[in-house]
């Protein structure tokens, strides 16, 4: 039996690498998240090129119809890169929802802009998680009336994937009538959230949808968000290495102290078991989005978002650390996979929730 990756997906990984480390550079990635809306259009259509944006849509739809391990493999490239990219809602959440939900005429029409990176998606499904008190989206006589907070993509979409209180899937026009988006200005500028307001808006049910559709949403980006953690820590690991054999004191290269030894091992030994953990979590997902999840999907699915969140927080503050005070710096911009990791620690929910969600899959808790 095999456990390691096979030689496509090795491929895949390392194709989407390289052309990352050269598009999404650290001057790339600063422009941005300085700009208006801090996305780049311009390496997205490149990834979408790379099948990268329709990695999940099936092949009849224009796609490449691969699983979410693949999906988690990308992601963690752009955790690597702190890649100002819509992967998460676009090419992983709404392609869940739509292959899960939507009915044969709206796959046909909304899955092949997906794949060749010609829309971009926004998923509306926070509320379902965690709702502040009066928030939330109801339906009713046609129209969505409600708010929803942490929009995945939410700045630049051009439809939006929303869920109602009773996990109900809704397509909206980007442009709908009564529709009102808010940009929030969020610790991670290179991944736009915002906060959309429903007066009455025109929504188009997606019919085949139910609350396992929702969930299977929720899942996927959530092993998503790990993923991209596990790039990010990956790269703060070797930048504190790489630094640490560089930056001299008392006539020797830090690197040679033991402490700082000992800190650049701790970040290693933790970060790299977690590796095997996204990768399990993700094929637990099925192979491809017509395939079933095997029975401890969502709970993997809960584990590898926790413990990622927790293992990303320490190898951020760690390698932060090693860099002393220049890591607090914009010279070094290790900041920016700082507050990466951050967010992706409370997108989708923070550890302390995901972890009480797993003990409930587990019958632990009431």
């Amino acid at each position: 039996m095999e456990f390691a990756l096979s030689e496509e997906q090795r491929l895949l990984q390392g194709s989407v690498g390289r052309y990352l480390e050269e598009m999404s550079t650290l001057d790339a990635v600063r422009e941005t998240a300085e700009a208006e809306a801090p996305l780049s259009r311009e390496i997205w259509k490149g990834m979408a090129e790379l099948g990268v944006a329709g990695v999940l849509v099936p092949e009849e739809h224009g796609g490449l119809g691969l699983g979410v391990l693949e999906a988690a493999l990308i992601a963690e490239m752009t955790g690597r890169c702190t890649a100002p990219l819509p992967f998460v809602g676009t090419a992983v959440m709404a392609p869940i929802a739509l292959v899960g939900a939507g009915s044969d005429a709206q796959k046909a029409t909304w899955l092949p802009q997906l794949a060749s990176g010609e829309i971009i998606a926004g998923v509306a499904v926070a509320e379902v998680i965690g709702a502040r008190e009066g928030a939330g989206v109801r339906f009713a006589n046609g129209c969505l009336t409600g708010s929803s907070l942490f929009v995945i993509d939410g700045p630049a979409a051009d439809i939006f994937i929303v869920s109602d209180v009773n996990k109900a899937l809704y397509l909206v026009d980007g442009k709908a009538k009564g529709l009102a988006r808010k940009k929030l200005t969020m610790i991670d500028l290179t991944r736009p959230v915002s906060e959309l307001v429903f007066e009455d808006v025109e929504a188009e049910l997606l019919p085949e949808g139910g609350p396992e559709i929702v969930d299977a949403m929720i899942d996927a980006g959530r092993i998503m968000l790990a993923a991209d953690t596990l790039g990010a820590g990956d790269m703060m690991l070797e930048k504190a290495v790489d630094y640490a054999k560089e930056r001299k004191q008392f006539g020797r290269v830090i690197g040679s102290f033991q402490a700082v030894k000992h800190l650049c091992a701790e970040m290693a030994a933790e970060l790299e078991p977690c590796r095997s953990l996204v990768w399990y979590a993700a094929y637990a997902q099925g192979a491809t989005l017509q395939d079933a999840a095997l029975p401890d999907g969502r709970l993997m699915a809960c584990h590898a978002k926790a413990h990622l969140s927790e293992v990303g927080r320490f190898v951020a503050r760690t390698a932060t650390e090693v860099h002393g005070g220049m890591g607090f710096t914009d010279l070094l911009g290790l900041h920016y996979w700082f507050k990466r990791i951050g967010l992706d620690r409370q997108l989708l929910g923070g550890p302390e929730r995901v972890r009480e969600e797993a003990a409930r899959l587990q019958g632990w808790a009431a």
